[in-house]
């Protein structure tokens, strides 16, 4: 479980650094290109639109699936007072710390599903991977470098991408995390008291480990999806900053 946990932090973290540096790059492209800031959000929303509409929707689904009362829903960008930019937002009424996790964790549940189904089924990322395993790495470059020729691949690579940068909760989705999380953390104490402990390891360890170990994956392609978009925008950034002479970050 240990393997399976500490897979997961190494994947995670540089997804959420290297998807905040893409999205400042690309908001300094769009504004440095049209020299406005409303024209820039809406570039910015309308590219990351299919990512926002099923964060957002899945948000609506999970609080009605849990019987949770829903208000106003929207998908279209608003910039806030201190500066940020919502892209979108879903009102649910408080509920318990149980069904406001769940609410919550819906983005990452759904968009986690789907960036699965987009790299198994269209992306072939399962071969890739045994090539990798058995490593055989002409193979797997050979791989790489046909993927471009997949079916449609420029539409499900898009929206791998789209969904992957805009599946992780943010800091609202996750207020209920921390009181869930102490509840786990006493009822897990009260089981190794009670010296459930080896049994929780023998029977539950392994299939927690090998679920962790699996949304470590989805997290690493991700991290590699946006490593690879990360460098042309970036010079795109650059490029811009030298013809126009303005410098945005």
């Amino acid at each position: 479980m240990l393997s399976g946990l500490i897979f997961l932090l190494l994947t995670l973290i540089p997804l959420v650094m290297l998807q905040r540096f893409l999205h400042r790059e690309i908001q300094s492209v769009f504004l440095l290109t049209t020299r406005h800031p409303q024209i820039t959000i809406g570039l910015f929303s309308i590219l990351f639109f299919p990512g926002v509409f099923l964060h957002e929707l899945s948000h609506y689904l999970m609080a009605r699936l849990l019987r949770v009362q829903t208000g106003g829903v929207s998908v279209l960008p608003q910039a806030t007072a201190d500066g940020r930019l919502i892209l979108g937002y879903v009102e649910t009424a408080r509920s318990d710390v149980v069904r406001d996790s769940l609410i919550g964790a819906a983005p990452l549940i759904a968009g986690s599903l789907f960036v699965a189904y987009s790299s198994i089924t269209h992306l072939q990322v399962l071969s890739l991977l045994g090539f990798l395993q058995a490593a055989q790495f002409d193979q797997f470059w050979a791989g790489i470098a046909a993927m471009p020729s997949l079916p449609d691949f420029t539409i499900w690579f898009y929206l791998t991408f789209a969904v992957s940068s805009t599946m992780l909760p943010s800091a609202s989705d996750r207020h209920a995390w921390t009181s869930l999380g102490f509840w786990v953390i006493g009822l897990l104490a009260l089981i190794l008291l009670a010296g459930a402990g080896p049994w929780m390891l023998a029977h539950l360890g392994p299939p927690l480990n090998s679920f962790l170990q699996s949304m470590a994956l989805l997290f690493a392609l991700s991290t590699v999806i946006h490593a690879v978009l990360s460098l042309p925008v970036m010079v795109a950034h650059r490029i811009l900053s030298r013809v126009t002479g303005l410098e945005v970050g």
